[in-house]
């Protein structure tokens, strides 16, 4: 080898040691595309998941951003011609064209916006509407465990923020490449033309630029994740207060709250304006360096023109399009800010989508075949969160048309079985079977296809009232409606709203009282006609009078029916086929009445307690 041919040898090593320089940059550009919890992993899912729908109506967005950008450049590139036709040669001729064709630039420009405008607001619509459609439909497929450990602030704040940030990053990728990118590609091919050296100078700006915006992304991060956190908090103390407005009330808890809303929404005003800082360093960063180069572009420029003969025209074209990439080069600088605030949205609302659907609402079974209703608990154990058992041991059974009743003292474990038969829950052992099936092992929407179920907690929608007690059949006509209104004993009270049934509840039916709103449950049971019944405290939040007519409405409905009741007022539950006593999770004794009367165990004991109290009341009444 020649000392000439060893000087043409990269520095650092040879050819193939440049390419494998190459392939492991690209390795790892692409180990960043794969990795979905970074940044880029992050916009590359959004691509993948959003960009690839509406591919179609991007293209079209991509072709009026390119005319923009097009015309952007020409309207630079046109300034050489107006300067020296019409101020040095003074063309008459040349002044209606040139005059004329600088109104057309700007008024195809104009067009093209207007056009990219509205097509990509429409696509950006239906992206924010495909993803809070997912997200719903991801959160229908969650069992209750997934609600009982997160808040419905940090749900509500992930499916509105999560999916408009999707939208918003799609807006600045698809706006920055389409517009800003090529535009400044557009005028840095005019300046290069017109100027070579000068555009040299010009773009010396830009590695400065880069470091200062990349600082910026840094300290934006953190502290968009603290914003996003409180503006969690302002809605969860809003849903606090409208949801228990009574105790906000009663308690004089209305400047407690106060203040908890005024620190939320300061921290929230605290941090926005912090990154509305950090966002406004780059103009003064930009204005600065480019000031810098516009001066000293200048000074050569003006010297060129006097000492070397250079024509005004060709430095009022350069000048024309570094001022006019100015702005797109500016908003280039700010991307990456504008992404990395977005991007602790989108990671909330990506964590919910990428959260599996729980094993306990899975579809994919056969269906239950319901012969008789029959449930059998066999040996059944279960804690929340895998800890200390909440029930453990229970073996019961109903059979058809029978009435099993837990009775015991509160936190033993009666509505955790109610929550398990519905496979809200799966049991950590043993089974719980209908007809001899695992529940398990059927679809989940039909084994709770064929329950009723009445809890102690009554949960309205905010709708009328018709709407509230059609949830029990939806395709229910409005006579069966009101049929099952008059089995609950609720007509009346429902006629004498307002609008009757077309009377709004209110959220959650803060409208009613809590006897109504048990009475429009028991309303919903009845419309469903489910062949399997359970009842959590059906009659808890009810006056005697009312009690009395519930109930003989409620032995109306489990006829037939395969019944299972929750009843700390054991007076409703003495007719009962078998009675089950439930403490610490296990079934200290079962039998009828009768029978557990006589075995003097904590049923007797409860049942005296109960009736003792009752008889000086009644005699005190007479």
């Amino acid at each position: 080898m020649t000392q000439t041919e060893a000087n043409t040898l990269p520095e650092n090593g040879s050819e193939p040691a440049r390419q494998n320089g190459f392939s492991r940059r690209w390795s790892a550009f692409r180990a960043a595309m794969a990795d979905e919890s970074g940044t880029i992993g992050l916009v590359g899912r959004i691509l993948r998941g959003n960009f690839r729908n509406h591919w179609r109506g991007y293209t079209i967005s991509f072709i009026f951003l390119f005319i923009v950008a097009a015309m952007t450049s020409l309207s630079a590139w046109i300034m050489r011609d107006v300067v020296n036709q019409i101020f040095v040669k003074q063309d008459v001729e040349m002044l209606w064209v040139l005059s004329f064709g600088v109104m057309a630039i700007f008024i195809v420009k104009g067009a093209a916006t207007y056009g990219q405008m509205v097509v990509q607001s429409r696509i950006g619509n239906r992206i924010v509407a495909e993803n809070q459609k997912r997200f719903y439909e991801r959160c229908l497929k969650f069992g209750l465990d997934f609600f009982t450990d997160r808040a419905s602030s940090e749900l509500i704040m992930s499916v509105s923020a999560g999916a408009n940030a999707i939208r918003n990053i799609l807006d600045t990728i698809v706006v920055s490449v389409g517009r800003d990118f090529v535009s400044l590609a557009g005028l840095v091919f005019v300046m290069v033309y017109q100027a070579p050296l000068m555009t040299v100078i010009a773009l010396l700006i830009a590695p400065p630029a880069i470091f200062g915006v990349s600082r910026l992304v840094k300290r934006i991060k953190g502290i968009a994740k603290a914003e996003f956190t409180a503006g969690v908090q302002i809605i969860a103390i809003i849903q606090e207060t409208v949801q228990g407005a009574k105790i906000v009330k009663a308690f004089g808890l209305g400047d407690h709250m106060q203040n908890r809303m005024a620190t939320a929404v300061e921290s929230v005003e605290k941090r926005a304006n912090k990154i509305s800082q950090l966002q406004a360093r780059t103009s003064p960063l930009m204005e600065s360096l480019g000031g810098i180069a516009i001066g000293v572009v200048i000074l050569y420029a003006g010297w060129a023109t006097i000492s070397s003969g250079k024509t005004p025209g060709e430095f009022m074209s350069f000048v024309t399009a570094l001022l006019l990439a100015y702005e797109p080069a500016k908003r280039l600088a700010r991307v990456n800010v504008g992404i990395a605030e977005s991007m602790i949205a989108v990671r909330m609302l990506f964590g919910v989508l990428d959260t599996p659907p729980s094993v306990t609402e899975a579809d994919d079974k056969p269906p239950l075949t319901l012969t008789r209703g029959r449930i059998d608990l066999t040996d059944v154990v279960f804690g929340y969160r895998k800890t200390e058992p909440v029930v453990n041991g229970v073996t019961l059974s109903v059979g058809h048309g029978q009435r099993l009743a837990l009775v015991g003292p509160s936190g033993g474990g009666k509505s955790t079985l109610l929550a398990l038969i519905q496979r809200f829950y799966d049991v950590d052992k043993g089974a719980i079977s209908v007809d001899g099936q695992d529940i398990r092992s059927v679809a989940v929407a039909s084994l709770r296809h064929h329950i009723a179920f009445v809890s102690q907690d009554v949960f309205l929608f905010a709708g009328t009232a018709r709407d509230n007690i059609r949830i029990g059949r939806l395709g229910a006509t409005d006579e069966e409606v009101e049929q099952a209104a008059r089995d609950a004993f609720a007509h009346d009270f429902i006629m004498g709203l307002p609008n009757g049934y077309d009377s709004h509840v209110g959220e959650n039916g803060v409208q009613l009282s809590g006897g109504q709103r048990q009475r429009m449950a028991i309303a919903r049971a009845i419309l469903k006609n489910a062949p399997i019944l359970l009842l959590d405290e059906a009659t808890s939040a009810l006056d005697s009078e009312s009690e009395r007519m519930i109930q003989i409405a409620l032995d109306k409905l489990v006829e037939g029916r395969t019944t299972i009741v929750i009843a700390h007022r054991l007076a409703t539950i003495l007719s009962a086929d078998k009675i089950a006593v439930i403490e610490h999770g296990r079934v200290l004794e079962s039998g009828t009445h009768a029978e557990l009367v006589r075995r003097g165990g904590l049923y007797e004991k409860l049942y005296r307690y109960q009736f003792a109290e009752a008889e000086p009341l009644e005699r005190a009444s007479a």
